[in-house]
């Protein structure tokens, strides 16, 4: 019975560790330069891994989903066909969706993008510089911003991003700065 008690303990740990998620709503800096829920992010100019370098200023004028993500991190692979779903959905004509890889090699996340058919927009991270904006402490971190350039919300953890009440989220969060159907 105690093999069983520890047992059930360390599969909860995991479940709550491994698939718990935050939606971060509230302002608390936790890595360097971190930009907070209700504040503007910074400029950046950002390497483009299967595409052209842009400055993260160029996506103003639209809502932005960000998803910060490695090619180690399963949970990151495991919600990435979910945001190319939800990118070319209905609803996903009504922001933009990109991802940041925070691979220390960019062959690494290439390779990825490469084997997952990746049609979105993806960059990666110099010096630790956007991971530490968007306060991508954990992975898979997803960021919803408006078309002024102002974080909406901060999600961790994976989610089906074309679920039912993934859209809600987003419809949800993004009514309160741009009406969406």
């Amino acid at each position: 019975m105690r093999f069983m008690n520890i047992r059930l303990g360390l599969v909860t740990l995991w479940l709550g560790l491994g698939l718990g998620l935050t939606v971060m709503t509230g302002a608390s800096a936790k890595t360097p330069g971190e930009v907070e829920v209700g504040s503007v992010l910074h400029d950046a100019t950002m390497r483009g891994l299967n595409g052209p370098d842009r400055k993260l200023s160029q996506f103003r004028g639209k809502p932005l989903i960000i998803n910060v993500w490695a090619s180690w991190c399963p949970p990151c692979i495991q919600e990435m066909g979910s945001l190319e779903r939800l990118a070319w959905s209905d609803l996903g004509q009504q922001f933009t969706v990109i991802g940041i890889s925070t691979d220390d090699y960019p062959e690494a996340a290439k390779g990825f993008l490469r084997k997952s058919n990746a049609t979105l927009n993806h960059y990666i991270d110099r010096e630790l510089e956007l991971e530490h904006m968007l306060g991508a402490e954990h992975l898979p971190l997803t960021v919803l911003v408006d078309a002024k350039g102002r974080v909406l919300s901060k999600i961790v953890g994976a989610r089906e991003w074309d679920s039912p009440q993934a859209q809600q989220l987003i419809r949800t969060t993004f009514r309160s700065s741009l009406l969406l159907k």
